[in-house]
């Protein structure tokens, strides 16, 4: 039995209109339909700052990553003076795309024509190309992208309007400056699509309220509900915090660190950057998704993490980082389970959005963000 057409942009209107206390999960509608796919593309993804991963993932010349932000295929690319640009990844001249994944080029050729791009985007070179009287190198060069860094992280954006990185996410850098995270070296990067909506994952990661029971094979068992502080979120972005315990000694603070006191040399924050950077940010460890979806009924994840500068000198945080990262990837498949079933059951034509925890309140500033930036778009 098919469901009736319901408008799923007046649903999480109506949804969102709301205070927390009465609060309801998104609609079905939200997750599932090519419609609101569509809005947020436009509204959200290429209007806001998205994250292609860690600046020292992207060291040295000729560094690169690629990606398709709101249907514009990009390229990130640190250039021979040390530069990360963004540039648009379609060749200039019958418009295949140019390089695909992540690596390190010394120039950028296209795969059909080998038409090749210095590093800072200008042509260097078009074979068989003298003989057309209109043809000038000169005034061949890609489109740039915006491309900012902040504390470590690689941003880039479609909107030539939209405010610096830097200035909507201050309170963030004001909130863990003692953990200075732009010294964090990265370990390890992934790329994965799991058959989910991207949102499902993302509140996933905003709320620690399923870790005992989704995680019950893993982390569950350290996860307590009642150490959990859910405080109202900021526009540009929502956090809760978990304290942690001496049993995983890397999420701890490390003795030659005298910027944390007290009880912050255990807590863990979780942070959603609006509209898809989700950190896990331990005072020793870190790690991280960066969502982009693909339709409505896939996500594509950038999935990395790595260590505090801090115990770059230990002898045995190699060893520890490593059965981190191995309990990371059980818990992935947990979350990917969890979250495709999630997923199913807002396929089905009886699903209903049930009321929030006190513990989804991250879920809740996160619906409201969507619903004004769409509104926002409307009237622009």
């Amino acid at each position: 039995m098919a469901k009736d057409h319901i408008d799923p942009v007046e649903a999480l209107r109506q949804n969102t209109a709301l205070p927390f206390e009465q609060a309801r999960a998104m609609p079905p509608e939200v997750y599932t339909t090519q419609e609101f796919h569509d809005q947020e593309l436009e509204a959200v993804f290429a209007k806001d700052w998205y994250c292609v991963g860690r600046a020292d993932g992207l060291a040295n010349p000729g560094d690169y990553t690629t990606c398709e932000l709101a249907g514009q295929p990009v390229l990130v690319m640190r250039d021979r003076d040390g530069v990360l640009r963004g540039l648009s990844n379609v060749c200039l001249h019958r418009m295949s795309t140019l390089l695909h994944g992540r690596g390190n080029a010394r120039s950028i050729v296209c795969p059909y024509h080998a038409w090749t791009y210095n590093l800072d985007g200008s042509l260097r070179g078009a074979p068989a190309m003298k003989l057309n009287e209109g043809f000038c190198k000169d005034q061949y060069k890609l489109p740039k992208i915006r491309c900012e860094e902040w504390l470590g992280w690689v941003f880039i954006t479609l909107n030539q309007e939209a405010p610096a990185v830097a200035e909507q996410l201050a309170q963030v850098n004001d909130m863990i400056a003692g953990y200075d995270m732009t010294n964090y070296t990265e370990a390890f990067y992934e790329e994965h699509v799991w058959d989910t909506n991207w949102k499902i994952l993302a509140e996933n990661f905003m709320e620690s309220y399923h870790l005992p029971v989704c995680h019950a094979g893993t982390i569950g068992g350290l996860s307590k509900l009642d150490d959990m502080v859910c405080p109202p979120g900021l526009p540009a972005f929502n956090y809760h915090t978990i304290l942690k315990d001496e049993s995983l000694r890397i999420a701890m603070a490390h003795d030659s660190n005298t910027r944390l006191k007290g009880e912050e040399r255990r807590t863990t924050f979780l942070l959603a950057l609006y509209p898809s950077l989700l950190i896990t940010l331990t005072p020793g460890y870190f790690w991280y998704l960066s969502l982009h979806p693909k339709g409505p009924g896939q996500v594509h994840i950038r999935f990395g993490g790595g260590m505090s500068d801090d115990y770059k000198d230990d002898v045995d945080a190699p060893q520890n980082f490593a059965e981190l990262k191995a309990l990371l990837d059980d818990v992935n498949v947990e979350d990917r389970g969890c979250t495709e079933k999630v997923f199913n059951g807002l396929s089905s034509t009886l699903a209903k959005p049930g009321h929030l925890s006190h513990l989804e309140r991250p879920n809740y500033d996160f619906s409201q963000y969507l619903m004004a930036r769409i509104d926002e778009n409307m009237v622009t």
